[in-house]
């Protein structure tokens, strides 16, 4: 029976043999399928691209678009297709394009079948997705796609990040910092160690506790905005229906009625000029918040200001939505047909719109109007259905600079990092005290996706704003990270290392087979890659030194994006079966891993004594610095101009600028611990005297035996 069957399934979270990226790596065996080609199923080709029209973008081996069918039409293999239909099922969900690999095994029909895990429950359930619609291709079964697309976006919608955050996300990536997700949710960490920063969505670590909780309460806010000469509406705060009657009639029909400490606009009633109408929003409001204040209603448009870092960096404005009678629907029809339909409009993340309901509020202004859901405007009559809450028209390049200046100041009044300033003016492009306009909110945690996709106008990059607040130009909130992988002996390597850089004033975390580490005292977990995390985790860490095993990169991949170094130490001699690393070729393509994350300003130490692991150097962004246990070994890498640290006779030397100098007695176990020190810039005494002490513990130790 034709079938593919996944023998394993690996989830490589981080850099891996295959790319910078996670990915999901699937062993698959297609049987009897290695003799059926593409190309000679009939009807195959006809039905998979129907149902997948999008694969005419996948360029494949070809390098042009159409690549892939071209492909398909001229004869592949099912993993092959598998690839790129998980790709493409990805893409359908909401994360297009990504890396992908279909590489055959040694067993005749087994394939490793490698895509980008942009989150690992999407791309699995693509996966699986990917094998029943190329099955039922192949077998002319019908294939319901709508239902698996919905499905997927489903599961797309529940683990992946929400767009605020992704858009943060991805401005930390563009600039090379470093991100790990810390729950389920949109709680992130940005940086490594000591130098991270976190976001919740668009709140930060700095975020005040005291300014979120003055921004709740819509009294106190404007309070404190009015002392500061902030112009805000009249209002006050009432506590029962007759008294909402009483003060509306105090400040002056029209009013505004909403809860002190609500947000998202919920409760929120505008343009409110009798009793029935003040009433009954009263009873709405209350229900919303803890307390209920009337306000003084001004003439103009909702606007939100967004600030970031004390700058106001984007800005939108609302659009009230109206509907147009025909003369024969009813305004609930209408409201379904003419707003509603609008694919801006959605009830996820990804739609800058709000459905528009007959809620609460919508009824009371289609009664103010003389209308009922029910009811058929004429032929060309205009309905106001919703004032605000449609905040989407971009205006930021029309923001005169005194309300830039008013909203970075209300932000700063109430202590907000972020904050999301709800402001009403006839016209955005003129100071407020000319028309009268005032700050109504001053909201924390604001909402990014008006000003990322705007219904009208330009998107406006906040996300980048957010993490330029965090980071100053230059910082990447990188800790020295060092790997050591190979088949040496790393353990030692790296707990001696760590050692020097604890001597050196780090507070170090070390992750390797002998444990976990905070300096000098063992934490609980192993050297796996769930424990290694915790050193980069820990803001109490400001270095942090990992043992990478060879199997480890080949289950997992490495804990960390980059590292400042990377150490190796051999490959000969070592075999990990199940994976089909069988021969010294194969291990140094799995630990030359380590060499491809080290960064531009850092440094692969490299084993000049094994050649597999000196020919890594040219994959290598940053310096190479070799060691060997002679000076023979490494004296076309010095004439290069290279640095190298070797033996000769009983003491260790280190070549540089085509200089030697001789820095202590030692052996070749020191080599790699010596080497990576100089490439971290240890102190040459330090190292000296750092090498000393373990070895002077060695021998105490030995002698206790």
């Amino acid at each position: 029976m034709r079938d593919i069957e996944f023998i394993r399934i690996h989830h490589l979270k981080g850099p891996n043999i295959w790319t910078y990226r996670p990915v999901i790596e699937a062993w698959v065996d297609i049987g009897e399928l290695e003799d059926f080609p593409s190309n000679i199923i009939p009807g195959f080709y006809e039905r998979l691209s129907a149902w997948l029209p999008t694969l005419e973008e996948h360029r494949c081996s070809y390098g042009e678009k159409g690549g892939f069918l071209r492909r398909l039409r001229e004869g592949t293999w099912p993993a092959h297709i598998l690839e790129h239909v998980t790709l493409e099922l990805q893409g359908l969900s909401g994360f297009a394009g990504g890396f992908g690999k279909a590489r055959e095994a040694s067993r005749r029909g087994v394939y490793k079948v490698v895509v980008r895990a942009h989150q690992p429950e999407l791309t699995l359930a693509c996966l699986h997705a990917a094998k029943d619609l190329v099955l039922a291709a192949m077998e002319d079964r019908t294939f319901d796609l709508p239902s698996t697309l919905d499905r997927l976006k489903r599961i797309a919608d529940k683990h992946c990040l929400g767009p605020s955050t992704a858009a943060i996300v991805d401005a930390a990536d563009d600039r090379d910092i470093p991100f790990m997700r810390l729950n389920e949710g949109n709680l992130v960490q940005l940086g490594y160690g000591a130098r991270s920063r976190r976001i919740w969505t668009a709140e930060t670590d700095a975020t005040s506790a005291i300014a979120e909780g003055i921004s709740r309460d819509k009294s106190l806010t404007k309070k404190l905005l009015a002392n500061c000469g902030v112009p805000v509406p009249e209002g006050t705060l009432v506590d029962s229906a007759a008294e909402a009657w009483e003060a509306a009639q105090d400040i002056g029909l029209p009013v505004v009625i909403k809860p002190t400490d609500g947000n998202h606009g919920r409760g929120v009633f505008v343009g409110l000029a009798t009793r029935e109408a003040i009433e009954t929003a009263f009873e709405v409001a209350n229900g919303e918040g803890s307390g209920v204040i009337v306000e003084r209603s001004i003439t103009g448009t909702e606007h939100r200001l967004l600030v970031v870092g004390g700058k106001m960096v984007a800005a939108a404005r609302g659009e009230e939505a109206i509907i147009e009678g025909d003369g024969i629907s009813d305004i609930s029809t209408l409201i379904e047909t003419q707003i509603n339909s609008s694919p801006l409009r959605g009830s996820t993340e990804e739609h800058p719109l709000n459905v528009v309901r007959l809620d609460t509020a919508a009824r009371l202004e289609l009664e103010r109007q003389g209308y009922s859901p029910e009811s058929v405007p004429g032929k060309g009559a205009k309905v106001l259905i919703q004032r605000s809450g449609s905040v989407c028209i971009d205006v930021t390049d029309l923001v005169h600079p005194e309300n830039a200046a008013i909203v970075a100041l209300a932000a700063r009044i109430v202590g907000l990092d972020i904050a999301g300033i709800d402001l009403v003016a006839e016209d955005i492009s003129k100071p407020l005290k000319e028309q009268h306009g005032a700050i109504v909110e001053v909201n924390a945690g604001p909402g990014l996706l008006m000003h990322l996709k705007p219904a009208r106008g330009k998107p406006r990059p906040v996300g980048r704003a957010i993490v330029d607040s965090l980071f100053n130009e230059g910082e990447s909130g990188r800790i020295p990270v060092v790997g050591v992988t190979g088949t040496g002996n790393n353990a030692d390597v790296a707990m001696k290392l760590s050692g020097l850089l604890q001597m050196g004033g780090f507070n170090v975390g070390l992750a390797c087979s002998e444990g976990l580490y905070i300096g000098r005292r063992r934490i609980p977990g192993e050297g796996s890659w769930t424990g290694s995390r915790k050193m980069l985790l820990n803001r109490n860490v400001d270095a942090a030194v990992f043992e990478n095993g060879p199997r480890a990169i080949l289950e997992e991949g490495l804990v960390y994006d980059r590292c400042q170094v990377g150490i190796v130490t051999g490959v000969a001699g070592s075999k990990i079966e199940e994976f089909e690393v069988r021969d010294d070729e194969k291990m140094a393509n799995v630990v030359r891993t380590q060499v491809d994350v080290v960064l531009p300003g850092g440094a692969a130490v490299l084993n000049a004594d094994d050649e597999l692991v000196s020919e890594m150097a040219k994959y290598c962004d940053g310096e190479a610095i070799l060691y060997a246990s002679e000076p023979g070994a490494v004296v076309r890498h010095v004439e290069a101009g290279g640095r190298a640290v070797f033996l000769r006779g009983r003491y260790v030397f280190l070549a540089q600028e085509k200089t030697e100098k001789r820095l202590m007695e030692g052996d070749r176990g020191m080599l790699p611990v010596i080497a990576a020190a100089i490439a971290l810039g240890l102190d040459v005494g330090l190292i000296k005297e750092g090498m000393a002490s373990f070895e002077f513990e060695e021998k105490r130790s030995r002698q206790c035996r």
